[in-house]
């Protein structure tokens, strides 16, 4: 299974999400020295769920690199924008 659609799966296991886009720009980022030798794919995220309503971003940064743990080796750098809905509109 693709990293991109386990970071899907966990995330909409782990929070109630009403919009979810994972992008995987790791192509744009190949033959770069950190990708040969650490590893790992380069993704951004739009998250909007209700879960992050009263949470500072840092706190729902935290909460996103909690839910994605396990998959750490196979993510070299997430790029982040987690809104509540109300953000969102």
């Amino acid at each position: 299974m693709q990293t991109k659609t386990k970071i899907e799966e966990i995330l909409k296991r782990t929070f109630t999400i009403e919009h979810l886009e994972v992008h995987d720009d790791s192509h744009l980022h190949a033959g770069h020295v950190e990708a040969l030798t650490q590893g790992g794919g380069h993704f951004h995220l739009l998250i909007v769920a209700k879960d992050f309503e009263g949470k500072k971003p840092v706190e729902r940064h935290r909460m996103i690199y909690a839910a994605l743990k396990d998959l750490k080796p196979q993510i070299h750098a997430l790029g982040i924008q987690a809104l509540t809905p109300q953000e969102k509109k």
